[in-house]
């Protein structure tokens, strides 16, 4: 939670305390890393720190955290790494660089989402975390959003891995479902088989290979180079790969046994670790030549803690720790050099062994522990890695062993070979082509580029002394593997064939570097085969193709084509269904009772007739007339079925509705064509017709269908005990349902949001239209001596109407006072918010229809947006105001007070919550008049002038 808030407030502490923002952002990660230190001892005597918080109690749903061995090994990787890499930020960026400030939160956000994933023990949550990962690395890798580069690499990377999250969650959800618990240690311990698991293990590993770039969708990662260098650090070398390395860990003991799972990884991983090995060899770009190394070492890691064998998955943990510290060393190694010369290509750099020690000295430790050089992390581990592969082929083992030791072998004289390459060309003194660039001179470094690679170097060095500590903290997770014996992680095994067997990697990979010339001049004859990458962008370029060419054939440019559409597959949906069930003589026969009184058949004679003569109108005004004739006899239905609440809204919203329609109207023909409609009259009337018929059915049907007793019969007893009203309707929507409403107000600011985008053809004012702001001041100074509307004069005498102004001016009031009326009746008799917001909205449209736009200016001299904001923080902030009282979101209270002359006042809590409603609709209404009123007139006038001027010019 620590890291979230401070990702919330890292804007602020950039703008305030500029790059030493990133000073206090480093607490966030380093609190994590510190609690795991902390968390030691009782997690290696299994004691296990967990969290539990109910999410959904009645799907048993939770949202679980454990900190295990794995866990705790991953929390100490992403927290410690990331706060040295903040660190290291203060001192990347420049004071004046741009973004800074949204950089800083994302990074942060994104060590809070790792996090989460890494502790997460449900599988759900691991899945949300997971893709938040996903979320912010493709904000980081596109953080130079003006580079084409940066942007490609970002959607690239977003794409695949969103692609493998989603064949993950079918995994997961395999899992759960078949394991009957969504508790990730539940599922570990007792893991499902048979077709389940086989499904599972190809869904997670598919997930797994494009998180951690492996082979065929290793293209991404070097691709996302084009970020920063902290990002690479972080999240390409330490954190964001190792999500998919950490989902084979923590799977693995569950799913190793399957064939499928062997072999997946064997070829996933072996792959991966010799593509990446070879393409390497032939980079001259410092961070390209990191970046297929970790893509090799990614393979490496996978191929073993994925095979199943307790001796290799102790190597694979220990490896995990290692490649954090020597590759996020190496990475920012670059990024030190990078800032100090202005160039990565290894060409042009010599002799910064004089210039930068301590960066080559970093540089060249972090190098070592890469290639497997004794007295380092990285060589205790492959030592174990070898070790383990070396007693499984010598004792029977299969093919699967026997590939898999052939690759780290030869991966690993590639791993050799490659890191020689970097170390040489970041560091050594070398000749410069002539046709390259002079270096540029080494400008002096911060401390703070020093200090991180330093001190991650140096803890890869110092670690390799503790193998017994290393192996008692890692061995517990690796003896849940189902096979092998166990392995141990020592700093010298004597001479063994093991030792032979890296002193020959060692041999091989030094005689490849220094054959390099020659290996770069072979690579270079072989043929050219066709990339993942190039495969990836042909694919994306014929999707792109398939989409356009669906999208001309179904987006024709017809919105009577897309209605009749909708209404022939809503037709056919449920009608073909209820009339196959009447041929099969399986629907339950229902007693349909015409009308209770023959005023209800009147009325649905009205509606009848006027939906008629809607689909035969050729007029646009007259249609919508009609259909308006429709929504008020509806409302006449409702008041006849008992249902006053509801005809009072849909007479406000049917007034609204006509009076949006005629406005928007004032820009469009007065007819749909100018083609004669015989034919298509009657095709629109018996498509209606069908429609329907069809709902009328599905209407009838549906509470046929239903097998439990609905939750509705309750509601008249909860309004009256929880909402402490007699009104169902308003209490359903601002106490019972409270939630679907505030996403009911979220959609009508979207809603208010997308008209505004479709009708402003500029940048929308902050000014709000007031007289003194018409454009002939003198115009608008009436010398009458009563004036009905304070704008009524800017109108052009042509456009006013001045019994329109006396009734608006004695009813306007009236209906904004009877809108109140509504909002604070509404608990107990018909009314409630959103009616109140209608009635104020008709208010405002009959002001503005009677005055103009200057006039609406006057009757409510404030910005849409503010109504709708604090409508929607204010329905928002009743929920969150329960919540920090410790009872349930939008929980809702009863106050009875007694006040002097008021007499007895019942007061619920949720009263507020309609209040924000209210403003909610007001503020839409006004937003709708602004942009389809005042704006159309606006844009109407200058159309007019412009005609004028042409006329005049002509």
């Amino acid at each position: 939670m620590l890291v979230f808030l401070l990702a919330l407030a890292a804007p602020a502490l950039v703008a305030w305390l500029g790059r030493s923002a990133f000073w206090v952002l480093a607490l966030g990660p380093a609190a994590a890393a510190g609690y795991a230190i902390a968390q030691t001892g009782r997690v290696l005597d299994g004691d296990f720190p967990e969290q539990s918080i109910s999410w959904v109690p009645g799907l048993e749903l939770s949202i679980d955290f454990r900190l295990d061995h794995l866990s705790w090994l991953m929390l100490l990787v992403v927290g410690g790494v990331g706060a040295l890499v903040l660190l290291y930020c203060s001192a990347y960026f420049s004071r004046d660089a741009l973004g800074t400030g949204r950089f800083a939160a994302v990074l942060t956000a994104f060590a809070g989402a790792m996090i989460g994933l890494v502790t997460a023990d449900d599988l759900l949550m691991l899945f949300v975390f997971w893709e938040l990962t996903t979320v912010f690395s493709y904000l980081l890798i596109g953080h130079y959003a003006d580079r084409k580069a940066s942007r490609r690499a970002a959607m690239q990377a977003i794409v695949v891995t969103t692609a493998g999250g989603l064949a993950m969650l079918v995994g997961l959800i395999v899992l759960g479902v078949a394991a009957g618990t969504w508790r990730i240690s539940e599922v570990v311990a007792a893991p499902p088989t048979g077709a389940a698991a086989v499904v599972a293990a190809v869904c997670l590993l598919a997930g797994a290979a494009t998180k951690s770039a492996l082979v065929p969708f290793h293209f991404w990662l070097p691709a996302a180079m084009a970020a920063p260098t902290p990002v690479s650090a972080y999240l390409h070398a330490a954190a964001m790969v190792k999500a998919g390395v950490y989902l084979v860990a923590r799977f693995a003991p569950a799913l190793a046994d399957l064939p499928v799972w062997r072999w997946s990884v064997v070829l996933l991983g072996g792959g991966t670790l010799l593509l990446g090995g070879y393409r390497a060899l032939r980079q001259h770009d410092l961070k390209l030549v990191l970046a297929f190394g970790t893509v090799s070492q990614l393979g490496l890691i996978v191929l073993l803690l994925g095979l199943g064998s307790q001796s290799l998955a102790l190597a694979g943990l220990a490896l995990l720790g290692a490649h954090a510290m020597f590759k996020a060393t190496l990475f920012l190694v670059v990024g030190a050099i990078d800032v100090a010369t202005g160039t990565r290509d290894l060409r042009r750099l010599t002799g910064l062994w004089r210039t930068m020690p301590i960066t080559t000295g970093a540089g060249v430790l972090a190098t070592v522990s890469m290639i497997g050089v004794p007295v380092t992390t990285g060589y205790v581990a492959k030592e174990a890695a070898l070790e383990g592969l070396w007693h499984d082929v010598t004792h029977g083992a299969g093919a699967v062993e026997w590939i898999a030791f052939a690759a780290v072998v030869v991966g690993s004289a590639l791993t050799v070979a490659y890191g020689l390459r970097f170390a040489w060309g970041a560091f050594a003194t070398k000749a410069v082509p002539d046709d390259a660039a002079s270096p540029t001179p080494v400008r002096r470094q911060a401390w703070l580029l020093v200090a991180p690679p330093a001190t991650l170097a140096l803890l890869g060095v110092a670690l390799a002394f503790l193998p017994a500590t290393g192996e008692s903290l890692l061995a517990p997770h690796a003896a849940l593997y189902p096979a092998g014996e166990p392995g141990h992680l020592v700093i010298w095994a004597g001479f063994t064939p093991v030792l032979a067997i890296t002193a020959a990697v060692l041999i091989a990979g030094a005689v490849l570097f220094w054959q390099r010339t020659r290996i770069e001049r072979w690579q270079s004859t072989l043929p050219s085969v066709t990339g993942a990458d190039v495969v990836y962008r042909r694919s994306m370029r014929r999707l792109d193709d398939l989409a356009a060419d669906v999208t001309a054939f179904t987006q024709r440019g017809s919105l009577p084509f897309y209605l009749g559409i909708v209404l022939v597959v809503l037709a056919v949906a449920p009608g073909a269904v209820i009339a196959s069930g009447l041929l099969r003589g399986t629907t339950v026969p229902v007693d349909v009772v015409p009308w209770d009184e023959p005023a209800q058949a009147a009325v649905v004679a009205i509606v009848v007739v006027a939906a008629v003569l809607a689909t035969r109108a050729r007029r646009r005004l007259k249609a919508v007339l009609l259909v308006g004739v429709v929504g008020y006899a509806n409302a006449a239905l409702f008041l006849l079925h008992g249902a006053p609440d509801l005809a009072l809204t849909q007479v406000l919203c049917e007034t609204v509705t006509l009076v949006v329609m005629v406005l928007v109207m004032r820009r469009l023909p007065p007819y749909f064509t100018d083609r004669p409609l015989a034919t298509s009259r009657w095709v629109r009337l018996a498509l209606a017709a069908t429609s329907g018929l069809a709902i009328m059915g599905l209407t009838v049907a549906a509470p046929l269908a239903r097998v439990a007793t609905p939750i509705s019969v309750d509601f008249p007893g909860e309004a009256v005990e929880f909402g402490g009203g007699h009104n169902i309707v308003n209490i359903i929507l601002v106490d019972i349902r409270a939630w679907d409403t505030v996403g009911e107000i979220s959609v009508l600011l979207v809603a208010a949001t997308g008209v505004a985008s479709l009708v402003f053809l500029r940048q929308r004012s902050g000014e709000v239209l007031r007289l003194s702001r018409a454009p002939d001041p003198q115009r608008s100074q009436s010398h009458d001596r009563t004036v009905w509307l304070a704008a009524g004069s800017t109108l052009a005498p042509e456009r006013r109407s001045v019994m329109f102004e006396v009734v608006t001016r004695t009813i306007f009031h009236s209906m904004v006072v009877f809108g109140l009326f509504l909002l604070f009746s509404g608990h107990n008799a018909p009314g409630g918010g959103f009616a109140a917001g209608l009635m104020v909205g008709i208010a405002l449209a009959v002001r503005y229809l009677a005055g103009g736009r200057y006039e609406l200016g006057e009757a409510l001299p404030v910005q849409p947006g503010l109504l709708l904001g604090t409508g929607l923080f204010l329905s928002a902030g009743v929920g969150l105001a329960a919540l920090l009282l410790g009872h349930e979101v939008l929980e809702s209270f009863i106050v009875d007070l007694y006040v002097p002359v008021l007499g007895k006042i019942h007061l619920v809590t949720s009263l507020f919550f309609d209040v924000g409603v209210m403003l909610v609709v007001v503020g839409l209404v006004l937003d709708l008049l602004r942009t389809l009123g005042a704006e159309i007139d606006r844009q109407g006038e200058l159309s007019s002038a412009e005609l004028a001027e042409a006329g005049v010019n002509r």
